[in-house]
């Protein structure tokens, strides 16, 4: 399980998604995001699933690693299906039991929820982890963020916080495992018991993991002070970004399919 998390987590590429300027990719997502919450027929949410799938076909990345970013949030889309389904009545009575009871409209409703988180964790994948590294990313919001520095915004502190959360969730996702294996050779158990011997369990590895963090966050602060880190004060770029011709292309058609679902959802509504 704790291989499945893909934040942080780049597949190296050389597809039109990879290319991407990643202040295009910040932008689409936001574009996309927005989108997938307007959107609220089912005939606009299947537009959305084609638009996400055409993402996943230009990204080139497997399907068993765009799947595998889906698998730590199945739980919570299926809890966002239950608590929908039997809180929402509205529509014609499916099934009634106790105090227990499923209608039409709660039934739309908890599977348009779930899709939609679907939808979300699938493009936020695709566009902002799995095709971006951490460093592009937070080059990016730098610059995206850079009209805030007029207000005395740190941006560049900012955008070197994230990218070092980002760098280090995969470091972190290593550790625990290590140390959940460590654990479970000398007879800890996660996986029986009641809730409380489930938890006495992960203390065991929460407290050396906090410790090891900790550690890490001790040595890079020291680092970044013996090199002299002073934020953005008379910072450069090896590799700045800059737009080229197929960046503003791809723009501007992926920007026209993010708008697909909700030209389909108002025609539909028209009829």
């Amino acid at each position: 399980m704790m291989k499945d998390i893909s934040i942080g987590r780049y597949v190296q590429g050389n597809s039109v998604l990879h290319r991407l300027d990643p202040r295009v990719k910040v932008f689409l997502f936001i574009l996309y995001m927005v989108t997938i919450f307007l959107a609220n027929r089912p005939i606009a949410m299947v537009a959305t699933f084609a638009v996400v799938l055409l993402l996943a076909l230009l990204s080139k990345i497997p399907v068993v690693e765009v799947l595998r970013s889906v698998r730590p949030i199945v739980f919570i889309m299926v809890f966002i299906f239950v608590i929908n389904i039997f809180t929402i009545r509205s529509g014609e009575t499916i099934f009634s039991w106790w105090i227990f009871t499923v209608t039409m409209g709660g039934l739309q409703k908890a599977v348009l929820m779930a899709f939609r988180l679907l939808l979300l964790i699938l493009a936020t994948s695709l566009l902002l982890s799995l095709t971006t590294t951490p460093l592009k990313l937070s080059d990016a919001l730098e610059s995206l963020g850079s009209p805030l520095k007029v207000l005395h915004v740190p941006v560049n502190e900012m955008a070197m916080t994230i990218s070092i959360a980002l760098r280090f969730i995969p470091t972190l996702v290593e550790e625990t495992d290590k140390i959940m294996k460590a654990q479970s050779s000398r007879g800890a158990e996660y996986d029986t018991g009641n809730i409380f011997q489930r938890a006495k369990g992960y203390v065991a590895v929460l407290v050396p993991l906090f410790v090891s963090a900790f550690k890490r966050a001790e040595e890079l602060a020291v680092a970044m002070d013996a090199r002299c880190y002073q934020g953005g004060v008379g910072k450069t770029k090896l590799h700045p970004l800059r737009m080229k011709g197929s960046d503003y292309m791809w723009m501007a058609i992926l920007s026209v399919t993010a708008f697909i679902p909700l030209a389909v959802d108002f025609l539909w509504n028209m009829k």
